[in-house]
């Protein structure tokens, strides 16, 4: 599994690639799992924390990383990107319709999770059926939030843009 995951990695990242991680990133708790994998990994890679990853690496894992931080802010492209960990429902801009927020964390591999990412779901579907339906939807969430986790059906265990994201997310909603 490990081997199949950084082949997708490198397939799609080359080395002068940033890559932000959104959490959950080795669920290993050893210091060499964690440089054994990162070392095999092409790009600049950030992570922000996932509730599995480490809450105080030693300096030897902090080094493979430019930053490791609970959340953070970006534009690519001319997009407007917030990433955390955790999805956000109101977020900074959160009523802007050019902002993204690309979280991880809802997995859709037990009934709890699937609860709630299908909560978040359902925040995204409400507002595009009161926009549908020509009703105010001015006080709902009017961003973005996609789910990054790469277990995701449109993520397929590779890394994506967020040009690519967008575009998935735009088809869909």
């Amino acid at each position: 599994m490990e081997q199949t995951l950084i082949k997708n990695w490198n397939e799609k990242v080359t080395k002068e690639d940033v890559v932000y991680i959104l959490g959950d990133f080795c669920w290993s708790k050893e210091k060499s799992e964690w440089l054994k994998i990162l070392d095999q990994l092409n790009g600049s890679k950030y992570l922000i924390r996932g509730n599995h990853d480490l809450k105080n690496p030693p300096a030897a894992v902090k080094n493979k990383f430019c930053q490791i931080t609970d959340y953070k802010e970006i534009t690519d492209n001319g997009k407007r990107i917030i990433m955390s960990h955790y999805p956000i429902l109101f977020y900074r801009s959160s009523y802007n319709e050019g902002v993204w927020h690309f979280c991880g964390h809802t997995h859709n591999r037990t009934a709890e999770e699937d609860l709630r990412q299908n909560y978040v779901c359902d925040i995204i579907g409400e507002r595009k059926l009161a926009k549908l339906a020509g009703r105010d939807y001015q006080h709902l969430n009017r961003g973005h939030i996609i789910n990054v986790g790469c277990m995701m059906d449109y993520m397929n265990y590779t890394p994506r843009t967020a040009d690519e994201l967008i575009e998935w997310w735009r088809k869909h909603y």
